[in-house]
């Protein structure tokens, strides 16, 4: 009997539902705590929630790991109806989810963790790639072997109009910000090795530096692997969304330009006016 394969990640992946519907694509949800009353990501929580929350009184949830039983739970629902799960996590780097899924995953026979490497639909990348493999017949263990292969591949970085949200979560100085603020830099954060950077910094209004930011990232598209590229953004407005959706079909002929809106993780760590272009190269970045 052919093996039945499932794909799941947890919420950092950032797959809209409609993605999520289309590949079969299961999602396990981050636990978000805002003003000590603990949510689920995606589920009972949106960004809005956090942003208005934000704004009434100035601070941010914090985000945690599923525990070892809830992801026992999750895998077990799968593995009683004989499906083998390739399940994608937020990078081991950033958050202990890989770590809780790869213990939970000891107990089954079936269950193989993929350490994304990323965050985000950098993830998503991983995820929509495995569902296909999966929908040609690959097994579950040689689609989550060639899935680590490729996550050095895959580039993903976004670019912040206000420094706000990074300096409240304590993950940039007063001084950075006060400096950036000054300069009206908008840095682009860039993920490697699992973690992430500051890469290129831009200064001018941020409609515009989105598309030189894009233009910089895609360049002549030679090395990109065009069937899928993601637009994910933290509630940007729909001209500006457009507007990068306009500017990356002058790179390249992309077959599916994904856009999508990043979850709670990504929202409450930078802030609404975030946005980036996410898509897997032909080699390691």
């Amino acid at each position: 009997m052919a093996e039945k394969v499932i794909i799941t990640s947890d919420s950092t992946t950032d797959l809209s539902p409609e993605l999520r519907q289309r590949y079969n694509v299961v999602v396990m949800p981050l636990v978000v705590s805002l003003n000590d009353v603990n949510h689920l990501d995606g589920i009972d929580i949106t960004p809005e929630d956090i942003y208005r929350n934000y704004a009434a009184n100035k601070t941010l949830p914090k985000t945690a790991a599923p525990n070892l039983a809830d992801c026992a739970s999750f895998f077990r629902q799968f593995t009683d109806q004989c499906y083998s799960v390739v399940h994608f996590t937020i990078s081991s780097e950033m958050s202990s989810t890989y770590q809780n899924s790869v213990i939970a995953a000891e107990d089954f026979e079936n269950v193989y963790v993929v350490d994304s490497r990323n965050l985000s639909t950098g993830g998503g990348l991983l995820v929509i790639h495995a569902a296909e493999l999966a929908a040609r017949g690959m097994k579950a263990a040689a689609i989550a072997e060639e899935c680590r292969r490729l996550a050095p591949c895959v580039d993903a970085s976004f670019v912040i109009d206000s420094l706000e949200f990074l300096h409240k979560g304590g993950r940039c100085s007063t001084v950075a910000m006060l400096g950036a603020n000054l300069m009206n830099f908008k840095p682009c954060i860039v993920v490697k090795n699992g973690a992430m950077s500051v890469g290129k910094k831009y200064r001018g209004k941020y409609d515009q530096v989105l598309l030189k930011y894009i233009e910089d990232r895609v360049g002549d598209a030679s090395d990109i692997i065009k069937d899928h590229v993601f637009i994910t953004h933290a509630g940007c407005d729909d001209a500006v969304v457009d507007a990068c959706v306009a500017k990356l079909k002058t790179l390249g002929e992309f077959p599916n330009i994904h856009v999508t809106r990043a979850g709670c993780t990504v929202s409450s760590h930078c802030g609404r006016n975030t946005l980036g272009v996410l898509f897997i190269r032909n080699h390691a970045i």
